[in-house]
């Protein structure tokens, strides 16, 4: 295998695009699959969509990735999803390739996750082509997405293609360099019918030729020579020109219907000709002994072996690790060092992937993406013949925004539902487990509703588990509002050893930022209570602190004074002492007002400055109190404090005010003063669950 006549792509999209269909029709062409099915409706489902879910659904939930061969290339496809709920799967994806296809609605043109996959691409400096699909949808029109490549996305996009006929009448394109047009024929759109440009595109053809040639003379000073001295640029250096520009960022647009067979093998060609190969790319390496040292990698299959594994998947027969090689080769059976934990490891088989099905290799060589069975590793460490040769930049993993409860309806169903999340934590970095210490529930988090949406249903599905979901719960805290005086007696004295403990003093509240703020002092002056049982009171309040008179919370912003008191000779003790904080604690905090406080969440929300006064407005009835609001470039960011329960649900309706295009962060900023009528309604509820409980 030739690395000149390899390329490593990706097809990622805004929900709907037609990615899916397009990598179909690819499979297609390229001799890999013999029958076209469809993402929806009915037979077997789309090749790349492999899982049960995806198929009644119709979207994408995990890459897939795939090889096939074209006119003699090796092409490594991988088929990514569009919902920001995935976003890691575009994201790790896009790590390890060389190129991708931006596809585009002919009718909605730059949507939202368009912009954050375009984001992505930049991060990655990721070459690519862009692709108007739908070309057949009534209200296509190619020349205003190019429009919005250029003003939403910034890149500098052109046509490299003309359509021939628009909305149904749409026939073929035509090539502005070969100047000729091209048709699908037979059932699949399978003959390329090449013939010349029909009369009525003649004069257009010029111009968007002329148009196309203006970009490409950014690139090279030959064409920008030979346009200005109004000669003719022969089609061998526009090829060439055209490689140079997409290597340095340019977007040439391609167009067709995947769905209708249209114009996917001109791009097939597009891709071979002007998409780099790995040996076009300058990847590098840090230095794990001087980290500002680059070590620059080289798609050599003699050099030490570098590789980095980018994606995990458990299953059945264990786990498979999906790892782009970078340099050197991997053979069978052979070992090699993980270099974030330095333990050396047999990659006992490796495969070639086909969407879920797989073909064993016996070794692969830098530029390949293959997938290893028999290692044990996290997503994004790198491995290396020796220990500490080189480590990859890992990749960027966005915090999780949501978190709800779930709980096994079944009690002997714990330990495979503690599996399943433990599987899914470690196949998906911005999917999250933890255990609530408080209210003892098992608590995930993930990128949005759609997301933990779909992890239930797999724990349903593939472990046979039914999970009951809570809503999520708030973790409130009481404080006392105003100081009282304690004067508390506990005695016992009747048959057996008794018990006797005198206590008074004063309880405070204080300013509090911290969770477990208490403070205690004595000023027991005599010997009114001897030394040895102070320690038993300042215990016996502080293990008061957990569960509070009110409402059950945590009780925080408390000061204890102790100043008085007496004891019996015979039948004081640390206990007695112990038990009297207890009861004194119950009885007296009552009577210092106590609040309950909320948590409150720092919000930043962006979204496109027609929205504006829709979120702000939201954000105000959530009870949230705006911090700032700046606007740039078309797009505002709001910073508000809301509280956190007012924030569950927000993801889909912040994306249902702003047409999909708002995104949020947010983080605890502090505990507030629960509003008294909310404070009622919280103590309500609790009471509910004690008495639904007790039963």
């Amino acid at each position: 295998m030739k690395l000149e006549k390899v390329r490593n792509l990706g097809i990622s999209a805004h929900i709907d695009s037609g990615k899916t269909t397009l990598s179909e029709r690819i499979l297609f062409y390229t001799g890999r699959i013999h029958k076209i099915e469809d993402v929806r409706g009915g037979g077997d489902g789309a090749t790349m969509d492999h899982m049960e879910l995806e198929k009644e659904r119709g979207i994408t939930i995990t890459s897939a990735a795939t090889t096939v061969q074209y006119q003699g290339f090796h092409i490594n496809l991988i088929d990514t999803p569009g919902h920001v709920d995935f976003t890691v799967e575009v994201e790790r994806s896009l790590r390890v390739l060389d190129g991708a296809i931006l596809v585009l609605c002919s009718v909605g043109g730059v949507q939202s996750q368009s912009i954050t996959v375009d984001r992505q691409m930049k991060r990655y400096q990721i070459p690519r082509l862009a692709f108007i699909n739908k070309m057949d949808r009534t209200g296509a029109n190619p020349r205003r997405v190019v429009e919005q490549l250029r003003e939403k996305l910034g890149a500098d996009a052109f046509l490299a293609q003309l359509p021939i006929g628009a909305e149904e009448n749409f026939r073929g394109v035509v090539d502005l360099i070969e100047m000729k047009a091209y048709t699908f024929d037979g059932e699949q759109g399978e003959k390329v019918i090449t013939s010349d440009i029909p009369d009525d595109l003649q004069d257009e053809a010029a111009d968007a030729r002329i148009n196309m040639l203006d970009s490409l003379s950014n690139y090279s000073d030959e064409v920008m020579e030979l346009l200005l001295s109004e000669e003719e640029v022969s089609k061998d250096m526009i090829y060439k020109t055209m490689r140079q520009a997409v290597l340095n960022g340019a977007t040439p647009v391609y167009m067709g219907s995947a769905y209708k067979n249209k114009g996917v093998q001109p791009l097939l060609d597009a891709i071979t000709q002007y998409l780099p190969s790995p040996l076009d790319r300058e990847i590098h390496g840090r230095d794990p002994a001087d980290e500002a040292k680059r070590i620059e990698l080289l798609p050599d299959p003699e050099k030490p072996f570098v590789g980095m594994a980018f994606k995990i998947v458990e299953d059945p027969f264990g786990q498979l690790t999906f790892m782009r090689v970078y340099q050197g080769t991997i053979k069978k059976g052979e070992a090699y060092t993980n270099q974030r934990t330095g333990k050396k490891e047999r990659f006992s088989r490796i495969v070639r992937m086909h969407s879920e099905k797989r073909e064993e290799i016996d070794s692969a060589s830098a530029g390949d993406i293959v997938a290893v069975m028999g290692i044990d590793c996290a997503s994004g460490d790198t491995y290396c013949t020796e220990r500490d040769y080189c480590t990859l930049e890992s990749m960027f993993v966005p915090e999780p925004v949501i978190k709800i409860a779930v709980n096994p309806l079944n009690r002997g169903d714990g330990d495979k539902m503690g599996k399943a999340l433990q599987r899914f934590r470690k196949e998906d970095p911005t999917f999250s487990v933890y255990t609530d210490d408080e209210t003892n529930e098992i608590l995930i988090s993930g990128m949005g509703e759609l997301h933990l949406d779909i992890y239930i249903e797999r724990i349903r599905r593939e472990y046979g588990v039914e999970i009951e979901v809570g809503a999520p719960k708030v973790s409130y805290r009481e404080s006392p509002t105003k100081a009282v005086t304690f004067d508390y007696k506990h005695k016992k004295q009747t048959g057996g050893s008794g018990q006797f403990a005198h206590i008074k003093g004063s309880l405070t509240p204080i300013e509090s930022d911290s969770e477990d703020s208490f403070e205690f002092e004595e000023k027991i002056v005599g010997g009114r209570i001897p030394k040895q049982y102070i320690p038993a009171v300042e215990k016996g309040f502080r293990d008061s602190l957990g569960k509070g008179p009110v409402a059950e919370f945590p009780v925080v912003g408390t000061r204890i004074e102790l100043t008085d008191g007496s004891y019996h000779e015979v039948d004081s003790s640390e206990k007695a002492f112990y038990t009297a904080a207890q009861g004194c604690f119950r009885e007296y905090f009552k009577q210092a007002a106590p609040k309950l406080l909320e948590p409150i969440m720092k919000v930043e929300i962006e979204v496109p400055e027609d929205f504006q006064g829709t979120v702000t407005g939201d954000v105000i009835r959530r009870r949230g109190i705006m911090i700032s609001n700046d606007t740039n470039e078309g797009m505002t960011v709001i910073i508000a404090e809301v509280p956190l329960a007012e924030t569950f649900g927000y993801a889909t309706d912040l994306r249902s005010m702003t047409q999909g295009q708002g995104t949020f962060t947010m983080e605890l900023a502090k505990y507030a003063q629960t509003p008294s009528n909310i404070q009622e309604d919280i103590i309500a509820e609790r009471k509910k669950e004690e008495l639904a409980g007790a039963r």
